[in-house]
């Protein structure tokens, strides 16, 4: 069966631990795997073309960025967090200040780090559930996420995450800041067609 939407199973009763989540990624390298801090295992789609390219290009301007500053470490969307919280996700990009990066060892660096990202960019694609989407969000803010940009194409909007305050809508085009998180990180964003 070919879907557009992921596939949710319920795991909340038999649980999954760190390394047992880590192993069902391993023998199912095929399969883009992300756990909920509710205890559903989500089965995520590929995405698209054009989700493809923009989720690049925002990866590239964070990359470039950090590769000025050296403040960090970015990640792409292929890498999995465990998040103190419970949840196992996989943010479209991510950026960790390099202190707390340094504090995991080696060997916690290498699998799915027990770790929120300071910083995170969800891209809503075509067939993304918006609340879906924003539970996430809220998941990354209950694990300790700094800023978070929920990027709206659809509705042309950027919903901003902040630790400790209400969620902000931006109207697009709009220009972000990467604020104190992500000082002198700033990303211009284009109204995009659908």
């Amino acid at each position: 069966m070919i879907t557009s939407e992921p596939v949710i199973l319920n795991i909340e009763t038999i649980g999954l631990s760190n390394e047992q989540f880590y192993q069902l990624c391993q023998i199912n390298e095929n399969w883009r795997l992300e756990e909920t801090a509710k205890g559903e295992l989500l089965i995520m789609p590929p995405v698209g073309a054009i989700s493809g390219n923009r989720e690049s290009d925002l990866n590239g301007f964070l990359w470039l960025w950090n590769r000025q500053t050296k403040l960090g470490k970015v990640f792409s969307s292929s890498t999995i967090f465990s998040l103190p919280n419970g949840g196992k996700r996989s943010p479209d990009v991510a950026w960790i200040a390099n202190e707390r990066w340094e504090a995991l060892t080696p060997e916690e660096q290498e699998k799915f780090a027990l770790i929120c990202p300071d910083f995170v960019i969800e891209l809503r694609s075509r067939t993304d559930s918006l609340s879906q989407l924003q539970e996430k969000m809220q998941e990354y803010l209950n694990s300790g996420l700094r800023l978070g940009w929920l990027i709206n194409p659809q509705n042309q909007q950027v919903e901003i995450y902040r630790q400790n305050q209400a969620m902000k809508i931006v109207k697009l085009p709009t220009t972000l800041s990467g604020e104190d998180v992500l000082p002198g990180f700033v990303l211009e964003l284009p109204i995009f067609s659908c």
